[in-house]
């Protein structure tokens, strides 16, 4: 890619901000982190550590002040802020990536796609985990036929942490949009979507377990696709065993994974993308197994290489987009078909029955 790098301003310093969002940025050609958005003292020292030429902004507002200097925003504050400063970024003529949840309902979200619409700006929602290793070799194994004609896809986000933890993530404030349906939930929905189709009937069971919880942290989504196929999705933070990330059967073979994709750590890490020559790599103990059998022990079936995940790709995908080269990598409509099925759990899991779409 040749031409002047397109200018980045990043809004929030936070766990999305450092380590999802401006190490990837920072890898990207034809990208340059420009601003740095945070008012905490310790966390501007800590983006002045990792970037030095970086500029430092106290507050949105002066770097929206500064709209004519840059070229995309990048939102990674808190869920409640995604919308607020989505809107004033595109009203300034600027492009857009939000992390997820882009809102709090679909209507917001679709909304916000009007607005860029109407503008002429891209409007991307940050999915990373599209570009996980094992959800990357699931689209290799469903786009060749291996498994056959899908019947059910089991789907699981699942940590052991007993104590909360506290901060806006875990508040029971609705404003906040906090607790793990729409944490997680927008991540196993957003891939169950992207793999099988719309839903067309959602179910969903969500609890609070932990002593002193405000918001869910231990909830079951079921989906029931217009393709047919059955989405079984859990997301947890009280899960002492835990069960396989994928498993998925199929007419002819089942695929199951256990593992999270190894990009995340690496990254919490200080490792990089343009750095390390194995990223997104596992280790063959790692990869998954595919076939059939009624081995406990095995599972049946073969070892299945894991592709590399490739967290870079969307960046490199948001870059060629915004050059005209390519499409939006993760659409707001696609954000908000996702967010239609999270409010349709919360309505579930509120009055327990199932919610048709």
């Amino acid at each position: 890619m040749t031409g002047t790098p397109l200018r980045v301003g990043l809004v929030g310093y936070g766990l999305a901000g450092s380590v999802f969002h401006a190490p990837l940025i920072t890898a990207t050609e034809g990208l340059t982190l420009d601003t740095v958005v945070t008012s905490n003292p310790e966390r501007q020292q800590q983006a002045r550590a990792e970037f030095p030429d970086v500029r430092i902004a106290a507050t949105p507002d002066e770097l929206f002040d500064r709209a004519a200097e840059l070229d995309l925003i990048v939102i990674a504050s808190p869920n409640r802020t995604h919308v607020p400063l989505a809107t004033t970024a595109l009203k300034a003529g600027l492009p857009v990536v939000v992390d997820k949840p882009v809102a709090g309902t679909a209507a917001e979200a679709r909304e916000l796609a009007a607005l860029a619409e109407d503008r002429g700006l891209l409007l991307s929602v940050y999915q990373n985990r599209r570009w996980d290793n094992d959800f990357l070799t699931l689209r290799k194994l469903l786009a060749e036929g291996e498994l056959g004609d899908v019947w059910r896809f089991e789907s699981r986000f699942e940590r052991w942490r007993p104590q909360p933890k506290g901060g806006w993530r875990e508040s029971g404030d609705p404003a906040e949009i906090g607790g793990l349906l729409y944490d997680l939930g927008s991540h196993v929905v957003d891939q169950a979507l992207v793999l099988f189709g719309p839903a067309a009937q959602v179910y969903a069971e969500s609890d609070i377990r932990r002593p002193g919880a405000e918001t869910d942290d231990d909830t079951f989504i079921a989906l029931t696709h217009t393709s047919g196929v059955r989405s079984h999705l859990y997301v947890s933070a009280t899960t002492a065993q835990l069960g396989p990330r994928f498993r998925v059967l199929g007419s002819q073979a089942g695929y199951v994974k256990y593992g999270l994709d190894p990009q995340e750590a690496a990254l919490r890490e200080g490792r990089r993308p343009q750095t390390t020559a194995d990223w997104g790599t596992e280790p063959e103990s790692l990869w998954g197994r595919i076939g059939s059998g009624d081995s406990p022990l095995t599972g049946g079936g073969r070892p299945e290489p894991t592709l590399p995940g490739d967290y870079p790709a969307y960046y490199a995908a948001v870059t060629r987009a915004l050059n005209d080269d390519g499409p939006n990598p993760v659409t707001a409509l696609e954000a908000a078909a996702a967010l239609d099925v999270l409010e349709a759990a919360r309505r579930s899991a509120r009055d327990g029955v199932a919610v048709a779409l």
